[in-house]
């Protein structure tokens, strides 16, 4: 009987330490990535600017591989950004999307009334989402798949030539990106389009 006492003794103290090193191991839970970049496509894609910041660390790079370019922005910048697209009213389409070791890559389709002006189609990119924890860290643009680069520079020239001479109060709206200069943007879009 001690012995059999002494077993179901020592049966129940591992039975508390197995529980006790399961309870301490603390598996963080892998967090779906996947289901934070369709949402960060939605807010892009419904302008919604609130929806942004719960996504985002305090800083977001953007990247654009094919054109060396990089630009940090601070939550705020990026959400003044997201004001500026807004205004122009984009449509964005995941075409493609998946997770795979710890980012998110992607294909996404983008229009709206200046792509539409400049470009006469959607710009089609192959992005990848770099992520700290739950958080969007880096958005990478590795591939423009569909851009016409001859044909977005041309009509962009075009605008800015046009603004120039008949609408010099307009001048600078291609840098500034507020909402303020999305609108002033669009209203050069619109008085070159109706002088035709």
């Amino acid at each position: 009987m001690p012995t059999k006492l002494k077993m179901n003794k020592f049966k129940v103290l591992l039975l508390i330490i197995t529980v006790t090193i399961v309870s301490c191991k603390n598996p963080e839970k892998e967090i779906d990535k996947l289901e934070i970049a369709k949402k960060y496509y939605n807010v892009l894609d419904k302008s919604n600017v609130s929806g942004i910041e719960t996504l985002l660390t305090d800083s977001l790079l953007t990247k654009e591989t094919e054109y060396g370019y990089e630009q940090t922005f601070s939550k705020e910048e990026y959400v003044e950004w997201l004001k500026w697209d807004s205004v122009f009213e984009p449509q964005y389409k995941i075409l493609q999307i998946k997770q795979e070791n710890g980012i998110v890559k992607s294909k996404i389709s983008k229009t709206d009334k200046r792509i539409s002006f400049l470009h006469k189609e959607p710009i089609i990119t192959e992005q990848v989402i770099h992520f700290d924890k739950d958080k969007i860290t880096a958005i990478e643009t590795t591939k423009y798949v569909v851009f016409k680069d001859s044909v977005f520079v041309k009509n962009r020239e075009d605008l800015l030539n046009w603004i120039d001479k008949n609408h010099p109060e307009l001048n600078g709206f291609i840098y500034d990106q507020t909402k303020s200069g999305g609108m002033k943007y669009l209203n050069a879009i619109e008085l070159y389009e109706s002088k035709k």
